[in-house]
């Protein structure tokens, strides 16, 4: 079955870095067709986005909240994509989440393909 698994999680200072890995496995189609994307959930808050990238990788949006901190990147090869993020701030704590979908993925979108979760959480 499709598993997006997620990992690189942890507990980091402010102003610190923090790089997440997400493994896709079990797609219908070949990885390189999908857009992939971040989404984070803070607790007690709606889940939100945070960053997209296209199938080639070519293009990347942020969300304004981590533009110029966070880099979204691809490995189409190893069937993976990243989130390096930087200069981390404790409003970043939350739960991040991988997600796949073979339509361009809105911020305010729906993907339909989730993975489970890692918690990153910043300490001030």
């Amino acid at each position: 079955q499709v598993q997006l698994v997620e990992s690189g999680g942890g507990l980091v200072q402010a102003g610190g870095s923090l790089g997440l890995s997400c493994a896709a496995s079990g797609l219908t189609f070949t990885f390189s067709y999908y857009y992939m994307a971040w989404f984070r959930q803070a607790p007690g808050k709606e889940r939100d986005f945070v960053a997209r990238i296209s199938p080639s990788g070519g293009t990347t949006y942020y969300a304004d909240s981590v533009k110029g901190r966070f880099t979204i990147s691809r490995d189409n090869a190893k069937n993976t994509v990243s989130l390096q993020m930087n200069s981390l701030k404790p409003e970043d704590t939350a739960v991040y989440y991988c997600a796949a979908d073979l339509r361009r993925i809105a911020a305010s979108g729906s993907p339909n393909t989730w993975g489970q979760g890692t918690q990153v959480t910043v300490s001030s």
